[in-house]
């Protein structure tokens, strides 16, 4: 007489579980808070397709979300997707290489290309789904990669704020952000997981995805100290060695893998390098000059656009040095701040800032852990107070960063 009941109730438990968003594992919660916010940067980028005039190589002639999803980058990856790289190098009049697609890594659109062949849908349609599909998944990888280090609570209102951050939208655009961050935090957790060659596996794609492979080999030998340092009480077997020594080659050819896969196509050794100093007003790339001459620009009707253009990068640096090394972030281990330190440190020395700089952030993420006050020991109510004033502040981000940057107003605009 009393076993019906008994069933019942346990029939009913995963029934309530499902009902109640607190009781889901953290990296559903995570994907859920995320596919809640490209929800909302999904209706203002639908918002913003009523601002944005038609433009034949990129737009049809009347302009909807789709259409503002392979805007700028998008449209690189679309001629990928569809027609592959150019093979010679597109040369000028003057013999200098041209902007071409050997500046987009193929990860993204080789997959695209794959996934429209299977369903015959078009690349915008592909693209962005693909897109958003990984930057939910992110955020679940995201989740569990920092509840590693950081109180449950802090780990899902990191992801929250980062989700919402102003340039958050890029995740669901037909960009290689979101493949890019849900690889970077897979190779994160096999890294904390001491999966060595498994970790060098992902970076290796990483490596076919964006240009932030260089700055994992910090974190690596970063990772791999701190394992040596801890051999005493924890030897190191033959078999993790040579895992090690693996994940330390192939990460180093993630790195490499995509300037030497465009020199051997197009017979250029530094075909990449060309291609990328195409988008310099004087074709080189030389490292920080960029970042100075943007800053002097930014503060040229001061009067001493020299001075403040330094002070406002040394501020810049010791912000983000401050950021990691403070007791604020302790709880997130070396292997996350160094990860957070290297990436802008190789940013400077290859990179234009100017308006991507926003974009370029997303990678960052373990600085939302400090800002919502989860690095450091117990947390209390605090961090969601945080975490809602700062998803507020990037939605109202992501207006300026819609209707500024992605809106593209013919015949030329600053890039998102």
């Amino acid at each position: 007489m009393t076993a019906a009941p008994t069933s019942v109730r346990h029939v009913r438990l995963p029934e309530r579980a499902l009902a109640d968003p607190r009781r889901w594992p953290l990296a559903v919660q995570a994907m859920a808070v995320c596919a809640l916010l490209r929800l909302v940067s999904g209706i203002l980028i639908a918002l913003a397709s009523r601002d944005q005039v038609p433009f034949a190589p990129w737009t049809g002639a009347h302009p909807g979300y789709v259409d503002m999803t392979v805007l700028w980058d998008g449209s690189w990856y679309r001629e990928i997707a569809l027609h592959g790289y150019p093979v010679p190098l597109p040369r000028g009049a003057d013999g200098l290489v041209g902007q071409n697609a050997w500046a987009f890594y193929p990860l993204f659109p080789m997959v695209s290309r794959f996934v429209m062949a299977l369903t015959g849908l078009s690349f915008p349609v592909v693209g962005s789904t693909l897109a958003l599909i990984a930057g939910i998944a992110a955020g679940g990888a995201m989740a569990s990669l920092l509840a590693r280090k950081v109180p449950r609570s802090a780990a899902l209102g990191a992801v929250a704020v980062w989700a919402a951050f102003p340039a958050a939208p890029s995740l669901q655009i037909a960009y290689t952000e979101s493949f890019a961050i849900l690889l970077l935090c897979w190779y994160l957790l096999r890294v904390l997981d001491r999966r060595w060659w498994t970790a060098g596996a992902v970076g290796v794609l990483i490596g076919l995805t964006r240009p932030i492979a260089v700055p994992l080999g910090v974190v690596l030998v970063v990772a791999l100290v701190v394992r040596w340092r801890r051999r005493p009480t924890d030897p190191v077997t033959t078999s993790e060695w040579v895992s090690a020594g693996a994940g330390v080659l192939l990460t180093g050819a993630g790195a490499i893998a995509w300037t030497v896969i465009a020199g051997l196509v197009t017979g250029v050794p530094d075909a990449y390098t060309q291609t990328m100093a195409a988008w310099r007003g004087n074709h080189t790339i030389v490292p920080l000059t960029p970042w100075v001459g943007v800053a002097e620009w930014l503060f040229a009707s001061t009067g001493h656009p020299a001075l403040y253009a330094w002070s406002l990068l040394a501020l810049l640096v010791v912000a983000i040095v401050v950021s990691m090394a403070g007791p604020w972030a302790a709880a997130l281990g070396p292997e996350l701040r160094a990860w957070t330190l290297a990436y802008p440190a190789y940013l400077a020395l290859v990179l234009d800032p100017f308006t991507s700089v926003f974009r370029y952030l997303l990678p960052m993420f373990p600085v939302a852990v400090v800002l919502v006050g989860g690095g450091r020991g117990p947390i209390g109510r605090a961090v969601k107070v945080r975490t809602a004033l700062l998803v507020v502040l990037g939605v109202i981000g992501q207006v300026v960063w819609i209707w500024q940057l992605l809106v593209f107003v013919p015949p030329a605009d600053y890039p998102p």
